[in-house]
């Protein structure tokens, strides 16, 4: 059984006493069932908040904690250096926390619901795709044929989704291919 979201926010004060000597800085903790790829995540601003998969957690309980340790080894660089990403100053604390890498092999689990993106972004240009919930409110240009601000001559071709259907697996192709 996976401990309740107040029960996650002591092992939180916890660690943050055992490897920051109490200096990682209050974060909101919160389990999102919607994660598939990721096992935790960090949100940056006014008040940062880890989120945790407990769909991972339930399968690999003790995976909870060294997750929620990366976490807060982004808040406490976040909040120490202003850097969020993996870099030299992350790794270096996570290996003071005992952690070897960045990865784990928790691999990835089902979504409770289908994907609700509804809208693909096309650059015509490059080929670039996005997919999205929504149809974007303001124009929007590539980012990859430009990465600094919106470009009228890059826009995205919007594309509505409206039917979804199974056209195989990955193993017909696949035999269709060594056949």
């Amino acid at each position: 059984m996976l401990p309740t979201e107040p029960d996650l926010q002591l092992l939180f004060a916890r660690l943050n006493y055992q490897y920051f000597n109490g200096t990682a800085p209050d974060c909101r903790i919160r389990y999102n069932e919607r994660f598939s790829n990721s096992a935790g995540r960090i949100t940056y601003g006014a008040q940062l908040t880890i989120e945790l998969s407990p769909k991972h957690f339930r399968r690999y309980p003790d995976a909870l904690e060294p997750t929620l340790l990366h976490e807060m080894v982004h808040a406490w660089c976040y909040a120490h250096f202003r850097d969020t990403g993996h870099g030299p100053r992350f790794k270096k604390k996570l290996r003071e926390c005992g952690i070897a890498s960045i990865y784990h092999d928790l691999g990835n689990v089902r979504p409770l619901t289908e994907s609700s993106k509804r809208y693909i972004l096309r650059c015509e240009h490059c080929g670039f795709e996005a997919l999205r919930r929504k149809r974007p409110g303001k124009p929007a240009s590539c980012p990859r044929c430009n990465k600094r601000r919106f470009d009228a001559r890059f826009p995205l071709t919007i594309y509505e989704i409206v039917e979804t259907r199974a056209v195989g697996t990955t193993l017909e192709r696949a035999a269709h291919r060594n056949g």
